[in-house]
């Protein structure tokens, strides 16, 4: 792993732009592009296997959402026997009453052309049909056919639960939760996608910051030795500067590694498959002042979840009168009426049609049930009143989380500048430090002490740094909202 190299903009302190290189050993020759936390968030909602899946169900909604629709249009369709050969041997009962076994060489086909529509107000369905059938007794050479050139017909249910009613209320909700959930999982990809942005330079960051103190360690332990030899330094403070050289070798060593170890995560979420990354420490995120009243508003305008309490009390809705629907008194009524004929020609069959009705009215009444009915209806509407209860509690949570992370911006970016200020700091006290400590002025535990200030100022930095981005990634998911331009983050 190579050494960071730190510049930041806009700070005096040394670890300024840092860049970050990963890069495999027997490759590292290979000159590796630069990346920034923007542009591997843009390959990862492209590329990886996250992103990928989150496209799959963002499809299967869609194609969801065809198949509801579809459920309200004409269908038309074509249904037949062809051919309905037999040749078997079968019973024939007698005129005497005896069982006589009989040879039988048939064909009995059909063939019907229907159009039907779902009438969506009643659950009913109306429909158009034509049939042909022809049946052929080959061992008496009898042929005839039976024609049904039109009939109309309406089955409806009467006093019965109505899916279609309840589905024109529901899926619609639930297809636009399914696009809105599409955009707050691609903002949480970006969120987490920081989050190991950020693991990476972290690690990085104490990865070079051992690395410096090596450096510093080993020209101090060279300056104890001649001092040393000249009786101006312990010999209890020249071990203490042997110790401190040994500490941070093992935490380079060991930064390093955790470093390699956190750029492998990052590299399997994200579907990068280059074989060096640079990443760039990103500027401070967007300074955004976000009244809480905005982002509540924002929230319930954009966000998946608020269509989703309405969904689940519609469903609720819809367990109640279900229960309903298919307890008690049911019954379907069916009729139809066409025009049907006969005759040992197709064509013949034509001429003199007859007229055909048909209506029926089926139902069911339980007489005694012990109550079964009630039951079912009372646990129905029981379930619907835990959920009115469930949905008013999280949706009180998610109103709180949302005023939360607004509130949060400010102090986070407050944090941020003190954060950069501090390390600005504690490097120039360090640097005074060591050279006070050279010229003897000041003791070896203070130039300690003002090491380890240094190093963890800078390690707070790159955290409120990450802490800055994760809230902003994380706020523009609980909206889906650009405050930064001030537009509705819609999906492509």
């Amino acid at each position: 792993m190579q050494q960071l190299i730190t510049q930041r903009q806009g700070a005096p302190g040394r670890l300024g732009s840092l860049l970050v290189l990963l890069a495999v050993p027997a490759l590292a020759q290979s000159q590796p592009s630069t990346l920034s936390l923007n542009q591997v968030i843009e390959l990862a909602l492209s590329q990886s296997a996250a992103a990928k899946q989150t496209q799959t169900t963002r499809d299967k909604s869609y194609w969801e959402w065809r198949t509801y629709q579809a459920n309200y249009k004409p269908q038309l369709g074509l249904q037949g026997t062809l051919p309905g050969f037999s040749r078997v041997i079968t019973p024939v009962v007698q005129p005497d009453g005896t069982t006589d076994f009989r040879a039988v060489r048939i064909n009995n086909s059909n063939l019907a052309l229907s159009v039907s529509q779902n009438i969506g107000l009643t659950g009913g369905q109306i429909f158009v049909a034509s049939e042909v059938q022809r049946f052929d007794d080959f061992n008496g050479g009898l042929k005839r056919y039976n024609n049904q050139p039109v009939a109309i017909g309406l089955t409806q249910p009467l006093g019965m639960f109505n899916g279609l009613k309840w589905a024109r209320r529901i899926e619609p909700l639930r297809y636009q939760e399914s696009q809105r959930q599409y955009l707050e999982e691609r903002e949480g990809i970006a969120q987490r996608i920081t989050e190991l942005y950020f693991d990476v330079l972290q690690e990085q960051v104490n990865a070079e910051v051992a690395s410096q103190n090596v450096q510093a360690n080993e020209e101090l332990l060279r300056i104890g030795k001649e001092l040393y030899q000249l009786g101006r330094l312990s010999q209890s403070d020249l071990l203490r500067l042997e110790l401190n050289l040994l500490n941070a070798r093992q935490a380079m060593a060991q930064g390093r590694l955790d470093a390699q170890n956190a750029a492998v995560n990052l590299q399997s979420y994200t579907g990068l498959r280059a074989d060096a990354l640079r990443l760039v420490v990103p500027a401070a995120a967007p300074r955004l002042v976000v009244p809480a009243e905005q982002a509540l508003s924002q929230a319930r305008e954009n966000r998946s979840q608020v269509l989703a309490f309405r969904r689940r009390l519609l469903l609720a809705e819809r367990e109640v009168a279900l229960a309903r629907g298919t307890t008690g008194f049911q019954a379907t009524l069916a009729a139809n009426l066409g025009y049907v004929n006969q005759a040992g020609n197709l064509w013949d069959t034509y001429a003199a049609l007859q007229n055909q009705q048909q209506v029926r009215l089926t139902f069911a009444l339980p007489l005694v049930d012990w109550g079964k009915q009630k039951s079912i209806v009372k646990t129905a509407e029981l379930t619907r009143r835990q959920v009115q209860t469930d949905v008013a509690q999280e949706e009180a949570s998610f109103e709180q989380s949302v005023q939360v992370q607004a509130t949060q911006l400010a102090t986070l970016s407050e944090q941020l500048d003190l954060a950069a200020r501090a390390d600005s700091l504690a490097q120039r006290r360090y640097d005074i430090a060591q050279a006070t400590y050279k010229v003897g002025r000041i003791s070896l535990t203070d130039l300690t002490i003002a090491s380890a200030e240094k190093d963890q100022a800078r390690r707070t930095y790159i955290l409120a740094l990450r802490a800055a981005w994760v809230a902003h990634y994380r706020l523009r998911a609980l909206t889906l909202y650009d405050f930064e331009r001030q537009l509705p983050l819609t999906a492509q």
